[in-house]
């Protein structure tokens, strides 16, 4: 998987640093991961929408949640398939495959092939990466 596609929205670096907090910097901007069992949206339950941090895309789809234990909130499939991108990630040792947000280039985490129901994947996100928004919004 390759790094090929522009972003629809591009800002200079210093932009992102002034719009988010240092934690989502850390995690959308530089590709960091938040600590295990700390994010805001682990347990959260509420029907609506998980859009991105940096630019509101729409990502997931509450009814796609489910607790996998791992840590972080995990979805079995992105609501908007075309607002997500992922891409091949070998760093720390291993291969994984990275899920970024398509509209604006953010990392969002990573996706794994051990999730539930036919789809066998497992979105694996950090909490600081997302935004939510209640259904009827």
């Amino acid at each position: 998987m390759k790094h090929d596609v522009t972003p629809e929205i591009v800002k200079p670096e210093e932009e992102w640093r002034h719009q988010l907090s240092p934690e989502q910097y850390a995690i959308l901007r530089e590709a960091g991961t938040e600590r295990p069992f700390t994010g805001s949206y682990l347990d959260h339950r509420e029907d609506g929408i998980y859009v991105c941090g940096a630019c509101g895309a729409e990502l997931f789809a509450a009814d796609a949640k489910f607790d996998s234990h791992c840590g972080w909130p995990s979805f079995t499939h992105p609501a908007q398939q075309h607002n997500v991108r992922l891409l091949d990630d070998d760093s720390h040792g291993m291969h994984r495959v990275e899920v970024r947000c398509k509209k604006c280039d953010s990392h969002l985490g990573h996706v794994f092939d051990d999730g539930p129901g036919p789809r066998n994947t497992r979105y694996c996100i950090n909490s600081l990466s997302l935004g939510f928004r209640p259904a009827g919004r």
